[in-house]
Formats: structure tokens, sequence, C-alpha cells
């Protein structure tokens, strides 16, 4: 044996090699041993309800002869566990916030699969909960700016008109900054509104907001959970710099039929589901209206810019589920929105109307492959459309953009040991934009020859790997890393501009013809560390690239902002964020506190560039654009009461986030347009009669928004010349107002369920600013030839104080 030893070690490169082999081998005998002995339980949890799957549940099973060694996991999005541990008897406990406990001892002597259903629990339905895990996750996990919202606590919220908002809702929440009254834009962090990534069932929603912003597109009977991803982002997402808000519709009751709905002041809302075949297929289809442009037009001088004029949105959502067999499971989502405006002048002679659209429509297909392997892969597609009408006596102008993206991704994940949740998948988008369509007509057949901007196409390519790590008790890691590839592709043509900005030569690419390329790759970590059973310790460094890009020139988030990909010109964005947190419970978890810092580096933003002429269309819009970067840094604060009669949260965040581009404000730093140095949300909910009545309360504060104004005026050369303060030096009054609302369950039986929701929008009647317009009056002297300029501001607010009622109904 000696010889053979020595033989195998001393005959060049592949007794080498066998060698290393064998040494392997025998290092991981003992683990290939002790593994070998491990059984797993695995299986899916969800509700006994209605057969949704349920997202968090714990599974945790505690060795009976060892009381202290417990091993356990976190159900996915798709309900489903996996626990390996040795043979041997256990208590198996199952717990969701909620819902009740199961606990059973089971004897493991081979790996078992077991699905479980979890009934509500009638005494934790007197609470209104908004996270949908156990109690103590925000201090076990090690996830430093993730915030889950359950859709009860959504839909407990006063809201405008009655209405549950997502977008609203997650406004409140610490580190989170609304774009302003009217406005579902939402800016987190520091960062842009376009460094959001919205999804929908896994597709990208573009565009968030009806009516100019005053709703959001998600549809709360159909919403089924709310996850925002502020720091710490894990490697399974990408694409966008800021956050990830994650939205996944209701799957359809599996066990009977269901039809609720409610019917307000402006518009109403129906959702009907159920099963197609019970526990094997189910439904879901959900919609709402605004019907105030029927209700006044009767009332309506036939003068009134509104007369004849449409002015509505409308939305439906759509989700199908197919149990195949206990092993595949098919989801089909979709949604469609529009929204119409327009108006008129007295003379009916001017006319303008604006309408866009969004779309999205997914397929999932869950595939368990093995007890600790489980295969996510879906489809998806998302569209938004916006386009503008104005007609003036014979003449007509209409401008156009647009975005679509084709995506498809497949993810596996692997759960070796308990210690361990490993993610790793790759992700493909085509996008196509549509960044400006331009067309205008006198008369007939006198047609404009406006220059057609054609699509931009690109391609997105990421690979990622993300892992879980339970190092030890105190100790867990979350590592990953993500590789995108980003490609523009042709068809383009390339305008080439002289010193004077005129084009002087292009350059053609053929469809399907690399533009530019970028190759990134973007490390992400969090660690958590336990100091004791209630507090913990958790910090994270991530970095995030965007390729894609919204330019806007407005304040406030509109539809016509456009999307761009990332080109020769314009790089992909890059940020850097930093996070540095203390998590602290009290009373047996009945308060949740945390205190996060976090500090970001931003590169290549882009803006639009200061005195441009929009006249000279013959160019690329990226063209129109400079480049600069951006620093943002901040501490939230949040404290919470999870459970009782009395539950809700506070939050308070400090805020500072600066931007500097050579070109714009003389290469100085200036204040972003959406900085604001504090941001207050008080969220209060009492129930007074459980299950019968609530009220609730919501009151919000926020430094106002930056502005740029003229200071002063002069002739120069003959010339009347306007001096501007320096970019965003002036301040809007601070923003705050009180909300209340009132919830009455009428009646409640096991078939039938109707209530009343009174509220009241802005109850002090606080005018808030919308935005400041300025007014000049010019007074001139034709004898002494002396003038006066007087400049007056004057504030545009938006809604006073609003009562609303809306009657819900379920059956």
């Amino acid at each position: 044996m000696q010889g053979y030893t020595s033989r195998v070690f001393t005959e060049g490169n592949m007794g080498k090699r066998h060698g290393i082999i064998l040494l392997i081998i025998y290092c991981l005998l003992p683990f290939m041993q002790v593994h070998g002995q491990r059984v797993t339980l695995s299986g899916t949890v969800r509700d006994a309800t209605n057969g949704e799957s349920l997202m968090g549940a714990y599974v945790i099973l505690t060795d009976t002869a060892k009381p202290q060694d417990k091993q356990g996991c976190v159900t996915n999005q798709a309900g489903f566990y996996s626990v390996s541990v040795p043979r041997g008897t256990y208590k198996l406990t199952i717990n969701y916030l909620s819902f009740k406990t199961i606990e059973e001892h089971i004897t493991l002597d081979k790996s078992v699969k077991r699905d479980f259903e979890l009934e509500s629990d009638i005494i934790a339905g007197d609470e209104v909960i908004i996270q949908g895990e156990r109690a103590d996750h925000n201090i076990a996990s090690a996830d430093v700016g993730r915030m889950e919202m359950k859709i009860e606590a959504i839909k407990a919220m006063p809201a405008l008109m009655g209405e549950a908002d997502v977008i609203k809702s997650i406004q409140m929440l610490p580190g989170v900054m609304s774009g302003g009254e009217g406005n579902s834009g939402y800016y987190v962090r520091g960062g842009g509104t376009d460094q959001n990534l919205v999804l929908l069932d896994e597709a990208t929603v573009y565009n968030t907001s009806h009516l100019f912003g005053f709703f959001s597109i998600f549809n709360a009977d159909a919403v089924k959970n709310v996850d925002l991803v502020k720091s710490g982002m894990p490697a399974y997402y990408g694409g966008r710099a800021a956050s990830i808000l994650n939205v996944y519709q209701k799957e359809g009751n599996m066990k009977k039929y269901e039809v609720d709905g409610g019917i307000g002041l402006i518009f109403s809302h129906l959702t009907v589901q159920g099963p197609f075949k019970k526990n094997k297929a189910s439904f879901l289809i959900s919609g709402r209206r605004t019907y105030a442009d029927l209700l006044i037009q009767p009332f309506l001088k036939p003068t009134s810019p509104l007369k004849g004029m449409a002015f509505y949105f409308y939305d439906l959502n759509a989700k199908f589920n197919v149990v195949i067999n206990d092993k595949h499971r098919l989801y089909f989502g979709a949604y469609y929105g529009t929204d119409t405006y327009g108006f008129k002048s007295s003379s009916g002679m001017t006319k303008a109307q604006f309408k866009w659209s969004n779309a999205t429509a997914s397929a999932r297909w869950n595939y368990i492959i093995s007890p600790k392997l489980f295969l996510n892969t879906s489809a998806t597609f998302s569209y938004y459309d916006f386009s503008t009408e104005m007609g003036m006596d014979v003449f007509k102008f209409k401008l156009g953009s647009g975005i679509r993206d084709y995506a498809l991704k497949s993810e596996l994940t692997w759960m070796p040991t308990p210690k361990h949740n490993i993610r790793f998948g790759v992700h493909n988008v085509f996008h196509q934009c549509l960044p400006g369509q331009i067309a205008a007509q006198a008369g007939i057949d006198n047609n404009f020859p406006f220059p057609t901007q054609k699509p931009y196409f690109a391609n997105e390519l990421s690979i990622y790997a993300h892992d879980e790590f339970d190092i030890s008790r105190r100790w867990k890691l979350n590592m990953g890393v993500r590789y995108t590839n980003f490609m523009h592709l042709g068809a383009f043509t390339r305008y080439v501009l002289d010193d004077f900005g005129a084009v002087s030569d292009s350059i053609l690419y053929r469809p399907g013809e690399i533009v530019s390329q970028y190759n990134r790759v973007e490390p992400r970590l969090s660690v958590r560390f336990l100091i004791d059973s209630m507090t913990s310790l958790k910090a994270s460094a991530t970095l995030n690239h965007q390729f894609m890009h919204q330019i806007s020139m407005a304040t406030i988030s509109l539809p016509t902002d456009v999307w761009m990909p990332s080109t020769d010109l314009m790089k992909p964005q890059m940020v850097m964020q930093f996070s540095l947190g203390v998590f602290r419970n009290f009373y047996h978890n009945m308060f949740e506190t945390y205190v996060d810092l976090y500090y970001k580096k931003m590169y290549n933003l882009a803006e639009y560039r200061d005195g441009l002429d929009f006249s000279v269309l013959m160019i690329n819009p990226d063209q129109l654009y400079t480049f600069g970067q951006g620093w943002s840094a901040g501490a939230e604060f949040f404290v919470k009461k999870a459970r009782g009669r009395f539950t809700g949260f506070i939050g308070y965040t400090l805020g500072f986030t600066r931007r500097q581009f050579d070109e714009l404000n003389n290469g100085n730093p200036y204040w972003a347009k959406y900085d604001r140095r504090h941001d207050v949300s008080i969220s209060l909910t009492y129930d007074i009669l459980p299950h019968k009545l609530s009220v609730s309360a919501l009151w919000v504060y926020q430094t106002g928004n930056t502005m740029t104004i003229p200071i002063g005026y002069y002739f120069y050369m003959g010339s009347y010349i306007t001096e501007f303060s320096e970019r965003n030096g002036y301040r809007m009054p601070p923003y705050h107002r009180l909300d209340i609302a009132v919830n009455w369950t009428i009646k409640k039986t096991s078939k039938f369920e109707t209530g009343l929701n009174f509220s009241i929008y802005n109850v002090y009647n606080r005018k808030n600013p919308f935005f400041i317009y300025l007014e000049t009056n010019t007074n001139i002297d034709a004898n002494s030839m002396n003038f006066a300029i007087e400049n007056k501001a004057f504030q545009m607010s938006l809604f006073p104080i609003i009562p609303s009622i809306t009657w819900t109904f379920k059956f």
C-alpha cells in the first residue's frame, strides 16, 4: 500500500490530480456520512380558507431529546419549505401571524413530504398586523431595508375617497418620500422615481399612476402581499438602483366562490374568484372604474371645459392558478389599465386629450424537483403607452411615447442544509423603447414633416447567485453576486454634431448590430449579528447598476416622462449603498423598533441641459442630456405596535440629498428636487368593537420641495433678462395633513359580509402647495422712462377637506 501511494504521488501531473481527488474524498467523508444520516421534511403551507400559498410561514423542528437543537426555514413565495435534520423524533411547529399554530410530534426515519393548511386565528383577527411573519422576524433575519405590508393593514389606513392605495401606503414608511400631493411617484433614500423597480407578478410596471398620480394602479382587492426592499438588495433583484416594490396578486380561491366589492362616490370595484375545479384550478377577476364624468355631465354648463369630454380610468386584473400535480403548478396573471382625460376651451375650438395605458402579462411554472430543489420559471410582458392629442381649429398635434418589455426568467432554489438557502438563476429582458413620436397636420391633407424617432432596442441578460447562510446562532449572512450584459442594438442612426450643435454626419447601424455594450458585476452583502433574543445589529453593502433611464423635465412624475436605454453617450447608472441598523423588540415582540443609517453615492445620473432648444428635433434624445453624480445620507427611526386592539407605527426620516453636474448650476453642488430634510408619518388604528368597528388616523409631515425661482430682472443691450436663484435654492412651504377613517362591519356571517367605510381626507383643510407660479407686473413711466417690476408668487393647492363614504360587500 505504501508503494502504491508513493507511485501515485510521483507519477507527474496525472498522479497529482488523483492524489488531490483522494484527499478531497477523505476530507469530505465525515460530512458525507453525517449528511447521509439526514432526512428531509418538505412540502407546502397554504391557507385552509382559500388554498392560497403562505409566504413567510416558519417551519421549525425541535429535537425532543435535545430541545436546544432547533432547525427551521421560511416558506417561499409558493409556500414551499424544506428542512433537513438527522433521523429522530421532533416537535414540529408551523406558525404564521393571524393563523393558528400547528404543533405535533413527528418521527423522521426517512425523507417525508407533507403539505399543511393553516386555519385563521380568530383572536389574532382582532389585530391589524403589518408583517405576515413570526413576531421576531425583524430581529432574526439579515434583511436590513426590507419591509412587508399586509393588504389588511393597507386597507385599514385612511385614504383619498376611501380607496386603499398601495403606493400611498408605502410612502408612509421611513426612507420613502412621496413626490407631493396628487403624485404616485416616490423616492427612496435620495434616489429618483426611475430608480424604483415595480413588479406585478414578476412583470415590470413602468407607470404606477391613475388620474395623474392621485391613485395607483394596484387594486387592493386583487393584491395578496407587498414587499419593499430599500437596502441590502439581494442578488436575485436587479435593473434598478434604489428599491424594489414586489406586488403579487391573489391566486384565486381554491375552495369556494367569492364575490366582494365596493361602491364609492366617484368609482366602484368588483372582484370575483373561485375554483374551476376544487383544489385543482382557480380564477380571480377584478375591476375598477371611475364614473365622475358620467355623474357630473348633466350638471355642466355648455361652456364648461369638461362638457362632452371624457375623464375616467379603469383597470382589470386576472389570475389563473392550476395545480397539475404535487410537483407542478402553473400561474397566469394579467393586468390592463387605461386613463383618458380631456378638456376644451369655452368656444370649443381648442381641445386636448391625454391618454395612457399599462398592461402586464405573466406565466409562471413552479416545479418541486426534489425535497431540496425548487424551480420557478416565468415569462412576462410589460407594456406602457402615452399619447397627447391637441387641436385648435384645423390644426392638430399628437405626441406619443412608450416602452415594451419581453422577459424570461428561471431560478433554482437549493436548500442543501438548514444553514443554507441558495438561489441562482438567469434573467433576460428585451426592451423596445419609443422615446417620442410626433405628428401634426393642418386640415385634411396638409401634414407637417416632423422627423420620427425610431424605436430603441436593447437586451439585458443577467446571471446571479445568492446564499442565505446561518453561520451560527448569532451570525447570519446574505451574500450574492449578479452579472449583467447589456446591449444597445440596431437598427439605429447616431447623429454626429459639430461644435455648434448642428448635424454634420450620421452613423447607421443595421438591425441586430451592437451599438454599445456594457458588462457589469454587482456584489451584494448583508450581515446580522444577534446581540440577544430581542436585539440585533445589521449592516449591508451593495453595488447596483441601472441600464434603463427615465428623464423628466417636470418637478413631479408624470406619464409624459420618457424611458431610454443606456447608449454610447448615456452610461449605466451606478449606485453604492451602505447601511447600518440596530433592531430591538420590546414586551414579548409587541413593539418593534429600529434605527437605520444609510449612505449612497450615485454616478452617471442624467438631466436635461439648461437652455435647450427643443425645436431642433433632428438629433438623438440622449444628446439633450448632461450627466453628473449625487450623494444621499440619512437616518431612519421606526416604532411599531403590532398586536392588540390598538396598533400602528411612527416613522421619521432625516435625509440629505445632493447633486452635482458640470453643466448645471455653474458646476456647484445643489439640493436635489426631492431632497427632504424631515419626513414624519404616524398611522394609528383602534378596534372599538373587534370584528365590528374600528377607527384609524394618519398624519404626515414633510419638508417642502425645492424649486428654482427668479430673483431679479434687468435690461441688457435692449434685452429683458431674468436672473434666477441657484438651482433648487428655494423651498416650498412644508406639507402636512391629517386623515381619519371609520370602518364599520354592519353584518358578517359565514356567507355574507357588508360594511361601510367613512373617511375624511385633510381633516383640518390644510392648503398644501401643489406648485407655485409667479406673475410679473411691469409699470413704465412714459415721462421719466423709469420702470418698476413687481413679482407676486401664487400657490396652487389641490385637495381641501374631502369626506367620502364607501359601501363594501362580500359573499
